[in-house]
């Protein structure tokens, strides 16, 4: 019996999505139902393995970001539309598949709003968000909280009392399994990952730099104290060599700190009018 109650966050577009793309199931009358089926199989999965006392359902609000399309409009601009297997099979337009997924996910919010699960959303804030605001709940200190998703941006949060679950790799992943694979502690790994960018959120990193190359010449990114660019920059001031790394960083400082700011989750970005 565990010592802990437990928590699923659940990034529930992200499961939503990946279920609509993947499942082709038609309903008697004809539409497609796989993204509403699909998800509600997940979560029962879910449930019967992870056996919560809690499940908290985070969706982006509609608008998405808005403080973050402020700071850079190309934000998640760009992304192709998934290609959906039940595509080829389906007489649908483009503009009809959208009408679809959109009916599909208020159908699967009703059926949420009958059954004990508490769902989350605010107008003009990410899932991301929402998520990590959760994590760090008052009423939540002590559970262990387990984040459903499969994006990495996730991994930042890893700490003693929140994990991560990965359902298509399925991956259960704790803070030690972020250092021991990237060499980079959580409390750093935003860090980090500014300086790399992130090519599906339309963010540029600094060329000629990768995770890897980061946890070999920034080691003290491994440590659980929180490190700054100050201290990024400073190192590549004074380390004693000529590597195009240590120039390119200097040069894309003010990138960097664009992409933190837009990447960050360890203070949510929540300052939209409303409530949950």
């Amino acid at each position: 019996m565990r010592s802990k109650k437990r928590v699923l966050v659940i990034d529930m577009f992200n499961m939503f999505y990946r279920a609509w793309v993947v499942d082709p199931s038609l309903s008697l009358n004809g539409p497609p139902i796989g993204g509403l089926k699909g998800s509600l199989k997940i979560l029962q999965k879910l449930v019967r393995e992870m056996k919560p006392d809690k499940i908290l359902i985070c969706w982006d609000g509609p608008g998405g970001s808005f403080k973050r399309r402020s700071i850079n409009k190309n934000y998640k601009e760009g992304r192709k539309p998934a290609r959906c297997n039940w595509g080829d099979s389906s007489s649908l337009s483009p503009e009809e598949k959208e009408q679809n997924r959109k009916w599909q996910q208020l159908r699967l919010m009703d059926y949420f709003n009958e059954i004990p699960v508490c769902q989350l959303f605010l107008h003009d804030v990410e899932a991301d968000d929402i998520i990590s605001f959760a994590c760090q709940l008052e009423d939540l200190k002590g559970w262990q909280k387990i984040i459903i998703s499969s994006d990495k941006d996730f991994y930042q949060l890893l700490n003693d009392e929140v994990l991560l679950y990965r359902p298509i790799q399925k991956q259960l992943l704790n803070k030690n399994d972020i250092i021991e694979g990237f060499n980079i502690h959580p409390n750093n790994f935003t860090l980090a990952r500014a300086m790399v960018g992130d090519k599906s959120d339309g963010l540029k990193g600094v060329p000629g730099v990768g995770l890897k190359t980061i946890a070999k010449r920034f080691p003290f990114l491994a440590e659980e104290k929180v490190h700054s660019l100050d201290r990024i920059i400073k190192h590549c001031q004074n380390v004693n060599s000529n590597l195009k790394v240590y120039e390119n960083i200097q040069q894309h400082e003010d990138l960097v700190v664009e992409n933190y700011t837009l990447m960050q989750l360890y203070m949510p970005n929540i300052t939209a009018g409303g409530s949950f």
